[in-house]
């Protein structure tokens, strides 16, 4: 089959939440959108229908299990769709709910970031349980374990990989609606690169990726759209 005849993966970050907007590690903490990321999930679904008027089959469609990916999804027009764990974000661990500055205080270190200092790595008196409030009231419960690498996040994400190229080598697209991290591990993965490669990529909210082909070869098609 020629290329032009393979699919795409179309990679979907959620809108914003209240964490997004503060700079805190938002892991597994199950954070709704604010009213800007629900309006931001309207939008991309208003780009993603322009961009592919065909749109996608509910069992080519892949949601993080956690709140903020179901409801971009959901308010972006996708309402049927597959959830899947493992595009689940990263466990940040100790770093849940804390911002680098927050980390790197914590650590008594000039700075911090994920990428050097990974979950795995971090002392394990960072770890608890804690329920914190959102600047509009809501009550959030932050478990701060242990977290994983970044690599065994990005292992997490080939599985769906798997999943999913027979399906775009049948010349069908693929959307994945989840988060920033995670979607960056998993064009890493796709483009046959160490995981540290995220750290090279960014994806804003409510914004999306493309992944495909040229010449047989897994490429970026477009970037943070």
């Amino acid at each position: 089959m020629s290329q032009e005849h393979y699919g795409r993966i179309v990679l979907l970050r959620h809108g914003e939440t209240a964490w997004s907007i503060s700079g805190q590690h938002t892991g597994r903490t199950n954070i709704p959108l604010t009213f800007t990321g629900e309006d931001q999930a309207r939008d991309a679904g208003e780009r993603l229908r322009s961009r592919f008027p065909e749109g996608f089959p509910p069992d080519h469609i892949f949601v993080s299990p956690l709140e903020r990916a179901q409801s971009t999804a959901q308010l972006a027009g996708f309402t049927n769709y597959q959830v899947t764990s493992q595009i689940a974000e990263w466990d940040y661990g100790p770093a849940e709910g804390r911002t680098r500055s927050m980390m790197a205080q914590a650590l008594g270190v000039p700075s911090w970031n994920v990428w050097d200092t990974g979950p795995l790595d971090l002392p394990e008196d960072l770890q608890g349980e804690h329920n914190e409030m959102l600047p509009d009231g809501t009550m959030v419960h932050v478990v701060n374990g242990r977290g994983e690498s970044a690599e065994d996040a990005a292992r997490r994400t080939s599985g769906l990989l798997d999943t999913i190229e027979p399906i775009l080598l049948g010349g069908e697209d693929v959307l994945c609606v989840a988060h920033a991290h995670i979607l960056r591990l998993l064009t890493s993965v796709w483009l046959g690169q160490p995981a540290d490669f995220a750290r090279h990529l960014e994806l804003d909210t409510a914004h999306f990726a493309i992944l495909g082909f040229h010449n047989d070869e897994h490429v970026i098609e477009a970037w943070n759209l």
